[in-house]
């Protein structure tokens, strides 16, 4: 996430929405590199908690995105 926030910064990109989204995908790279084969350990179980609410803010992101490319009047 550090990273991300460098690299949006140098690139004068930094926005909280983008900064979301790149930290969004970074947490599911991670979650999939660390999944266990065979047991599910039950602090990985909360982990839908986040990835639910963060699948919520994305999907918030997207909408309000697509409202501002949308002309007036459509909806």
């Amino acid at each position: 996430m550090a990273g991300s926030l460098l690299c949006l910064a140098a690139l004068d990109a930094l926005s909280l929405e983008l900064f979301f989204v790149i930290s969004l995908i970074g947490f599911l790279v991670v979650l999939e590199l660390t999944a266990p084969l065979n047991v599910t350990p039950q602090w990985r179980r909360r982990l839908r908690w986040i990835l639910a609410l963060a699948m919520v803010g994305f999907v918030a992101i997207v909408v309000r995105r697509i409202l501002a490319i949308l002309p007036p009047g459509v909806i």
